[in-house]
């Protein structure tokens, strides 16, 4: 009978698993909030923190259909998923189109540009750069921000706007019964969701150097015809957290084997470490161990919001120090 539901025959024990500790753990952490002990309340941060992540790296596996044989299955675990980490304003479907136009055009296919938005009120620009140079995702709100606003102002959207306020209502009531019990777990449970946000897009910055285009709607990126394979390999970047320890790039579900993901997008996230193996070997320059990117990170915070352009990591000794990274193309948040 198990067998019956999954994608695949081995996927019973990993994604049973993984799927277990994402919803249990949510709800542990926030048990583990409302206690009196610091300690437990670090371990619910982290613990929150963590289960966030997985949530995100399983709707990008539901995305692709990996994880459940029904395709209706996949969408109801989807929405249930994106509830937990805020992702629920936009439709499953958007969501799941928009990143397999980032496959099919290899690009970073995202709806609303925040640049060109900033660029043209400068006062704003200035206040999401201070908010960034503070370690403040202000992009990213914007980003979320822009998908319930943009049902007030995209005719296309208008007709989800019921939905959308449900949607509102259920988790502010959620904040509401927590600020109820307590006010020290609102405020760690908005810590929780920080690091989660920036975990999520330390990841999403130093994986491509494609081009970025904000497109409405269904449409594709221009010049995908000039997008080969070879062009997608070396554009594409497996920030692995440890080559020596593989086990240690489960604290992304593996998602950080993106070159593999990129070959093989149907191979699911408990087989790609393999795939990996058997496609790239022990060398690859693809791969960009994730300890050499937290300086970058922190150095090009602030550059990076306007940057043109995401540069390429440099070859040889001198490592990715000028690997500024992407910002704002999260897959939970291109609608």
């Amino acid at each position: 009978m198990t067998s019956s539901i999954w994608r695949y025959p081995g996927g019973f024990w990993p994604n049973f698993l993984g799927l277990g500790y994402t919803f249990l753990g949510y709800f542990f952490g926030i048990f583990m909030l409302l206690q009196e002990s610091i300690f437990w309340n670090i371990g619910g941060v982290l613990l929150l923190s963590h289960t966030l992540i997985y949530s995100a790296f399983f709707i990008h596996e539901l995305m692709h259909t990996n994880v459940f044989r029904s395709r209706r299955l996949n969408s109801k675990f989807l929405v249930l998923l994106s509830w937990l980490n805020g992702a629920c304003y936009a439709r499953a479907a958007d969501l799941r189109h928009k990143h397999m136009r980032h496959h099919l055009d290899r690009s970073d296919v995202i709806t609303f540009d925040f640049k060109k938005f900033l660029r043209d009120r400068p006062n704003v620009q200035k206040l999401v750069t201070l908010l960034e140079w503070a370690y403040i995702p202000a992009v990213e709100f914007m980003m979320r921000a822009y998908i319930i606003v943009s049902i007030f102002i995209t005719r296309s959207r208008s007709v989800r706007l019921v939905e959308i306020i449900l949607m509102l209502i259920t988790r502010v009531c959620f904040l509401y019964v927590l600020a109820l019990l307590s006010l020290k777990a609102v405020f760690l449970y908005g810590l929780s969701y920080l690091i989660f946000i920036h975990a999520m897009r330390f990841i999403d910055a130093y994986q491509h150097t494609y081009e970025a285009y904000a497109i409405e709607g269904y449409g594709e990126a221009p010049g995908i015809e000039n997008r080969d394979q070879d062009y997608e390999y070396r554009n594409t970047y497996s920030n692995l957290v440890s080559r020596r320890y593989p086990l240690l790039n489960l604290l992304t579900l593996n998602f950080v084997y993106h070159n593999a993901h990129h070959t093989k997008t149907r191979a699911p996230w408990y087989e790609l470490p393999e795939l990996h193996q058997k496609l790239y070997g022990e060398e690859n320059s693809q791969v960009i161990p994730m300890r050499t990117l937290f300086s970058n990170f922190h150095r090009y915070r602030v550059k990076r919001v306007m940057s043109p352009d995401y540069m390429a990591p440099a070859k040889g000794p001198g490592g990715p120090k000028d690997f500024i990274g992407a910002v704002g193309v999260s897959f939970l948040t291109a609608v």
